[in-house]
């Protein structure tokens, strides 16, 4: 019989060491076999005394595990189990019974450590979904008190009407927890001003291993921790002199906070721990006054080393923030200055005007290439969205190759900062790498992604000969080898190159102070395991998987596709981005299983499968498709996700691969092959309309067509769109010049169910000198198959369309319908790539706005002078864009913003049973209450027949498309033009 290692093992183990005189090699298997060696009745022995213990839930299925193997670093590691604590006696019991069953833990918030420090082996506590409350707010002491897992901004918001906020905001503030950011020490873009979460942090309550809670502040050591003072006591010289002085140092542990002369601060020398210490469960955190304006300050330089340099001499001005970055992170540069690399220096006042004078100083004391100051909210935040996107932008360099964490925050004393990123630059070309590097410019903190290859033996070799080098390059310029996201795997193992080995050793002690067991998990800071371990990489398969769509920005491999999402988690975010859309589904939820990053780990874990995969049964998975099955298809993490994640694509990809051969549900073959039966029904519009009508007949066909029994039932149009189009020409033949010309595209929904968006459409163009012809018979996109995963299907059809199309390929088409111009435009490209036809289709697509204004660009359209509100559709947003129709509504006299998210009815999905709840949730989530909240008069506008449809069936609102709404502004008719 194998006998179980146990923590007393790790800790007393004197075999191999290494040169720094720690343990090496077996060690970490050691610790990796903590879980690894509980047999299933001892797994289930465990899950059940946790199931026992806890309020909270006690997941150890495959799903649960699957989604919690990675973070947003390089590194995997797969759990036993999920705990999801409902308050801190639960934390406390699972500690004790993981204790118990020699069990190791990983606290874990949002996921978004970039170290690896939330994955582990044993069990992982999720803090997120239960110990998210504000507990108290106190704007007199400035204080808060919260749970670790309220998101950042969920406090932000709760201190802003006192004027308050909380300094430190990683990028990741809308989804980030203050326990993660306690866990890490977080900083963020303030944290010149504000400093970081240690220096904001007041008091904690912890939990440690084995389920006992310490309450820790100042001035005192709680007894529990049994030889704490005689550490400090002891190593008073060490402490003082062993630590570098510079506002960024986040590596290893804060033991010098434990001096006498710094108030033996117990909750300061926690902050930065990473979960290997104990678990918190209050904070009392204090929080700054928050300046009532802010305006930017953007200026330009020839690089980014230069923006280094005049970063420090910007910081007598006492900005907010002094951020840098390089040109290579930016795809679209609108509004910044001229420049190779820009410092974003924010600045605050009592007023709008106070605030822009203090931002015109620093740009008069900037030695700039170009500036300019942005007041503006809306400005503001654009160019605030470069900066944060960076983290996700930074993962593909602009040739499209991919780029990796690893070194993703060193920090120097700013003064060194120009010089390091010289011989930052001149290390990477030395070992034949690139990365571009951004960050927090005025506190000497850089990130950087690395298109480190690890996916090759050697690839992985030369990431840590460059890790290594790269620790020496830092200590040589004074600085700590963690700056923001802690040390986790990633960094760790190099502590003693930046603290020598005495003082590592004192990490370890001090851990063992708190963690005599040694169950906190373990491998990350104290007795670290190796960088180049538990890769995330290792497990996929090494050669492309066979797959229907092209993926042409991922060398046509579904494994770079899915290995896009880096695990940033923008799509956890609890409110849509402005008029963004992405996740819909996680924000009606809250799960992580239906926001678009854990629906790529599935699929990670899927491709791995037999090679350590959690989920083994390949495109058979029932935890993926489940996890797909809410999956709304709208798109919006193409363009809202920072790495371009495609999971609509990706959905009807596992689609496609799991019904292979089987059969499907209901609505696959009845919505999902939408256009066949509208044309069968069209002869027979009257006397179906009227059956609908009947309730039991109606809820019989919902039944067996599986459409959700809340739905009422499309009414079908008894003239189609293309029919009346060639009865208003006549059964002439006309003949027009192209200039005249506009072919409009006779998609399924405007053809069969709103033909008067069509007739409106004609108005317009007609009223703009076009003359207005189908593009012709029996043509169809192919949505519908698409996004039931029928692809062999969609090829064929998409394949007969261009066929049809003939010599008018290439002729501008006006797409009425959003979903299907974004069809047209990406799907079918990357469904038929070697057909350079659908490439030369894709490239004819306009929109009615973008046809107007690149075709008929001196046309005025009706003035209106009608305040809007509504929609805009999801694809329009993520594939289309939105910007002419925003400008022709400008023009218009149609004045107002339309909501982002999500309308929730997205095509088939709203209409599939089993999706009404969050349908529902998602049109409540900022389209039906814009429409309530409008004033009388407001039009209401949605150029989808989806969105269209929700807002009738849900708001009893008639919403109308665009070329509706201008075509009611036209003169009446006098009979027809032509014909």
């Amino acid at each position: 019989m194998t006998t179980r290692p146990t923590y007393s093992d790790v800790l007393t183990y004197s075999g191999e060491t290494d040169g720094a005189g720690r343990p090496s090699g077996p060690i970490n298997g050691i610790l990796g076999a903590m879980a690894a060696h509980l047999n299933p009745t001892e797994r289930a022995e465990l899950a059940q005394a946790l199931r026992t213990a806890v309020r909270g839930e006690a997941d150890f299925g495959t799903t649960a595990r699957a989604l919690t193997t990675m973070d947003a670093s390089n590194y995997r590691r797969v759990p036993l189990g999920v705990v999801f604590p409902r308050d801190a006696d639960d934390v406390a019991a699972a500690l004790a019974v993981c204790r118990a069953h020699g069990v190791p833990v990983v606290p874990r918030g949002g996921g978004t450590s970039i170290a690896g420090q939330a994955t582990g082996t044993g069990v992982v506590l999720d803090l997120t979904r239960h110990l998210r409350g504000i507990v108290e707010l106190d704007p007199g002491s400035r204080t808060a008190a919260v749970q670790p897992g309220v998101v950042l901004d969920e406090l932000r918001a709760a201190a802003a009407p006192h004027g308050l906020t909380f300094g430190p905001d990683p990028s990741t503030h809308s989804r980030c927890t203050l326990g993660g950011m306690i866990g890490n020490n977080s900083c963020g873009a303030h944290s010149v001003a504000w400093g970081t979460t240690a220096d904001n942090t007041h008091a904690l309550t912890v939990t440690r291993y084995g389920g006992d809670t310490l309450r820790l502040g100042r001035g005192t050591v709680p007894e529990a921790l049994t030889g704490l003072p005689e550490l400090i006591r002891t190593n008073l010289a060490l402490l003082r002199t062993g630590f570098p002085e510079l506002p960024r140092r986040i590596s290893g542990y804060a033991l010098d906070a434990l001096l006498p002369e710094r108030g033996t601060d117990l909750a300061r020398a926690f902050c930065g721990s990473e979960g290997t210490l104990g678990v918190v469960t209050e904070a009392t955190v204090r929080l700054v006054e928050a300046p009532a304006a802010r305006a930017l300050a953007v200026l330009g330089y020839a690089d980014e080393a230069a923006a280094a340099e005049a970063a420090p001499g910007l910081l007598p001005h006492h900005p907010l923030t002094v951020e840098g970055m390089a040109a290579d992170l930016v795809r679209e540069p609108a509004g910044l200055p001229r420049g190779g690399a820009w410092l974003f220096v924010e600045t605050g006042g009592a007023t709008p005007a106070e605030a822009r004078a203090h931002a015109e100083r620093v740009l008069r004391a900037a030695d700039a290439l170009d500036g300019t100051v942005v007041t503006g909210p809306a400005g503001q935040r654009a160019l605030w969205r470069i900066r944060e996107d960076a983290a996700g932008t930074a993962t593909r360099m602009p040739d499209g190759t991919e780029a990796w964490p690893g070194w993703e925050d060193c920090a120097v004393p700013p003064d060194r900062l120009g010089p390091y990123l010289r011989d930052f630059r001149a290390l990477l070309a030395g070992h034949g790498l690139r990365g571009t590097p951004y960050g927090h410019f005025g506190d000497g903190c850089i990130h950087v992604r690395i298109d480190f290859d690890l996916l090759s033996t050697q690839g992985v070799a030369r990431f840590r000969r460059f890790s290594e080098d790269l620790a020496d390059l830092v200590v040589a310029h004074g600085g700590s080898l963690s700056g923001e996201h802690g040390d986790g795997q990633a960094r760790a193992e190099l502590l003693p190159r930046m603290y020598g080995d005495e003082l590592v050793a004192l990490f370890s002690r001090f851990k063992d102070i708190w963690d005599p067991d040694g169950g906190m998990n373990p491998g990350i800071l104290a007795r670290p395991a190796r960088l180049d371990e538990n890769l995330r990489f290792e497990v996929l398969p090494k050669r492309p998987v066979d797959v229907a769509f092209g993926y042409p920005h991922d060398g046509g491999d579904f494994s770079a596709a899915v290995r896009r999402c880096v695990g940033v988690a923008k799509c956890r975010t609890a409110q849509p981005a402005g008029a963004g859309v992405m996740c819909p589904s996680f924000r009606a939820t809250g799960e992580e299983a239906h926001s678009t990053r854990g629906r790529a780990r599935l699929l990670h874990e899927m491709l791995a499968g037999d090679a350590g995969g959690v989920i083994t049964d390949g495109w058979r998975s029932t935890e993926v498709r489940d996890a797909l099955d809410l999956c709304l298809s709208c798109k919006g993490c193409r363009s809202d996700c920072p790495v371009g994640v495609d999971m609509a694509t990706y959905k009807a990809e596992f689609l496609h691969h799991h019904y292979r051969r089987r059969l499907r549900p209901a609505a696959h073959y009845t919505m999902g092959r939408l256009p066949v039966w509208l044309r069968l029904a069209s002869p027979f519009a009257g006397p179906l309309n009227a059956l609908a009508r009947v309730r039991l007949l109606a809820a019989l066909a919902k039944r067996l067509a599986g459409v959700a029994p809340e739905r009422g039932i499309p009414v079908l149009a008894r003239e189609t769109f293309t029919r009346w189009l060639n009865r208003r020409w006549g059964k002439g033949t006309f003949v027009f010049s192209n200039d005249e010309v506009a072919m409009v595209w006779p998609d399924t929904f405007t053809e069969h169910l709103s033909p008067e968006v069509g007739r409106a459409a004609v108005r317009v163009l007609e009223a703009a000198g076009r003359h207005t012809i189908p593009a012709g018979r029996g043509l169809c996109c192919g949505l519908t198959y698409v996004s039931t995963g029928q692809l062999d299907k969609a090829r064929k059809v998409m394949r007969r369309t261009l066929d049809r199309l003939g010599g008018t390929l290439g002729t501008p088409l006006v797409v009425l319908e959003p979903s299907c111009a974004a069809t047209l435009r990406t799907d079918l490209p990357e469904l038929l790539p070697d057909d350079p036809r659908s490439a030369e289709l894709a490239a004819s697509v306009r929109t009615l706005a973008q046809y107007l204004e690149e075709y008929a660009p001196d046309w005025q359209p009706p003035r209106l002078d009608l305040p809007v509100t509504g929609q805009t559709h999801c694809h329009q947003h993520a594939v289309l864009g939105d910007a002419a129709e925003r400008r022709l509504r400008e023009r218009a006299g149609l004045a107002g913003e339309l909501s982002g998210g999500c309308c929730g009815l997205a095509g088939n999905f709203g209409f599939e049973r089993g999706h009404w709840d969050v349908s529902a949730a998602c049109a409540e989530e900022t389209l039906l209450p814009s429409v309530r909240a409008s004033e009388p008069g407001t039009a209401i506008l949605a150029d989808g027949f989806s969105c269209r449809t929700q807002l009738e069936q849900l708001g009893g609102v008639r919403a109308r498309h665009l070329a509706e709404l201008l075509a009611e502004g036209l003169a009446p008719e006098s009979g027809t033009s032509c014909g």
